[in-house]
């Protein structure tokens, strides 16, 4: 009975082992038809996927929620000069300065600036102060050839620091950035791309700058190679010359 005892456990551990390994690959192929037969059934469908922003029904920034969080912007009318947005901002990448007119003794804004390549659209800005003078936008499309254009520019000219009384009420959502950056990732409503140009505050960068300085001052050290042959060659008189002054006296 030890023979056969010892050969049925030897031979149930194959079977199951056999098995398990055949049921491996039986699933192994059934998932992969299953995965296959989703895909194969697209192929036969309408396709779902949108080319924006050419076949688009209407612009998507129409389609956005008013809470979305896009490119912020400010009604300078409606700013009180707190400051509690540049304070609130984790990474610095509001500047305001306001200042007291010397003339009039009136506070005024002389500069509000945003870096929205910095911003990391959190929000907390516009939930700081409650005089909705910043706040974001459905506008999402900040695409610009140079980083210094993506710096926001709201101030032109010192704008006196408002009266939460007679505070005027709050321009339309998105026509302020219209009029600081007309071109800023926009589309016409034909949804074609506008052209992109930088604006004329926007200086390039300083290494380019600095390249084209130094260039410029090379050009102008070097002399050019004509006049370098005539200061290195004077005239001299030729090797005939002197022959001809010989046979002359002779």
């Amino acid at each position: 009975m030890v023979p056969a005892v010892a050969a049925a456990v030897n031979v149930a551990p194959r079977r199951s082992r056999a098995r398990e390994y055949l049921a491996n690959i039986w699933r192994a192929v059934t998932s992969t038809f299953e995965g296959l037969s989703v895909t194969m059934s697209w192929m036969f469908r309408r396709p779902a996927t949108i080319q924006y922003p050419d076949k688009v029904e209407k612009p998507v920034q129409e389609m956005l929620p008013p809470g979305y969080r896009g490119v912020l912007e400010v009604d300078l009318q409606r700013c009180i000069g707190c400051l509690l947005c540049q304070r609130t901002c984790p990474i610095d990448c509001i500047q305001i300065k306001v200042e007291k007119n010397a003339e009039t003794g009136v506070r005024e804004i002389t500069q509000f600036d945003i870096d929205m390549g910095r911003c990391m659209y959190c929000g907390l800005c516009s939930e700081a102060e409650d005089c909705d003078a910043i706040m974001h936008t459905t506008q999402f499309e900040a695409t610009v050839p140079h980083p210094d254009l993506l710096v926001l520019h709201f101030v032109k000219e010192p704008v006196p620091v408002a009266k939460r009384a007679t505070a005027p009420p709050r321009r339309p959502l998105g026509s302020i950035l219209d009029e600081v950056i007309a071109e800023f990732g926009r589309r016409s409503r034909g949804h074609r791309w506008q052209g992109m140009k930088p604006s004329a505050d926007a200086s390039p960068p300083e290494d380019a700058n600095r390249s084209t300085t130094a260039g410029a001052n090379a050009q102008a050290a070097e002399p050019a190679p004509a006049q370098n042959a005539a200061a290195e060659s004077p005239s001299k008189p030729s090797a005939s010359e002197p022959a001809k002054e010989e046979r002359d006296n002779g």
